[in-house]
């Protein structure tokens, strides 16, 4: 154990744009992306919205790796090993909405207890963030919002707008994310989440190739960092959701296990009455499978 003046070493940019369906997020994330590698032969696009992405093929000769359904989790995982291996610099997923509501889908169809049916759903979403965290390429990754309609007065007239809402992903997924960037239908964005401090409080903007060579050049600007594998950091309210999900006692102990020392002593807690309720919860489970367990037996008597 050892105190050491903080330093910010050099890494690989995580970004997400979200916004609703028309808002610009494809074109937007391919602009950044030749911002950042100025080379379109290494950028790749993870497309699940039909081919929608080789509409931009006008731009230059990037990459496209079409996903079909189902959208499970392990297939984007693979999807993005490929374009690892390909030698991407980088990996445009366009977009993660699809693997989330198929995880819900997966979760509705599951027989027995509804919550510790998310035992069999968390740990695969987790893996998929994971390997967009730790991929050794830029990553870009785009959302869908939900959608609504408000009233705007344009010129005297009351004229419906369509805006993007909650976004189509895991509660507390943006927190995976080093810069977050909202999209509107003029394809205006504006930064929700900035821990590069380029864009927060900025005015809105459209996003170009000179966006990403900004963050290229916050990439650059830290020193080397030594081969070791990433963690993300989350803030407290994502940890606040991940452990109210949370059904097993490993699981619950590995999101312990990735806190602050602050946030340990902050959520201590929130921690303890979780591991209460999954030790009650799994003491039930039991109680429940001895007496259905018995009530067969008595049902089913051995011959002697």
């Amino acid at each position: 154990m050892q105190l050491q003046k903080a330093k910010r070493t050099q890494a690989r940019i995580r970004l997400c744009l979200q916004g609703p369906s028309g808002s610009g997020k494809t074109y937007s994330a391919l602009l950044v992306s030749f911002g950042l590698c100025a080379n379109w032969t290494r950028v790749a696009v993870i497309d699940t919205e039909h081919g929608s992405a080789s509409l931009y093929n006008q731009l230059g000769e990037y990459n496209v790796l079409t996903l079909g359904e189902p959208f499970s989790p392990e297939k984007y995982i693979e999807a993005l090993l490929l374009c690892q291996d390909a030698g991407m610099e980088v990996i445009v997923i366009d977009g993660i909405s699809f693997e989330w509501e198929y995880l819900l889908d997966y979760h509705a169809n599951l027989t027995g207890n509804s919550f510790t049916n998310w035992s069999k759903v968390t740990p695969r979403h987790n893996r998929f963030v994971q390997s967009i965290l730790q991929s050794p390429c830029h990553v870009i990754a785009t959302a869908r919002t939900k959608q609504d309609y408000v009233l705007t007065d344009k010129n005297g007239k009351m004229v419906p707008e369509k805006v993007g809402l909650k976004t189509i992903q895991r509660d507390g997924m943006d927190y995976e994310f080093t810069l977050v960037f909202d999209l509107d239908m003029k394809n205006q964005a504006v930064a929700s989440k900035d821990r590069t401090s380029l864009f927060q409080g900025k005015p809105e903007q459209k996003l170009s190739v000179e966006t990403g060579k900004q963050i290229l050049a916050w990439c650059q600007s830290a020193e080397a960092a030594e081969s070791e594998p990433i963690i993300a950091i989350l803030e407290d309210e994502a940890i606040q959701q991940q452990v109210s999900q949370c059904t097993s006692l490993n699981e619950l102990t590995q999101i312990f296990h990735r806190c602050t020392n602050e946030q340990k002593k902050t959520l201590l807690n929130l921690f303890q009455q979780q591991k209460q309720f999954i030790i009650q919860s799994s003491l039930l489970t039991n109680q429940l499978l001895n007496q259905t367990l018995n009530q067969n037996g008595n049902n089913n008597p051995q011959p002697d």
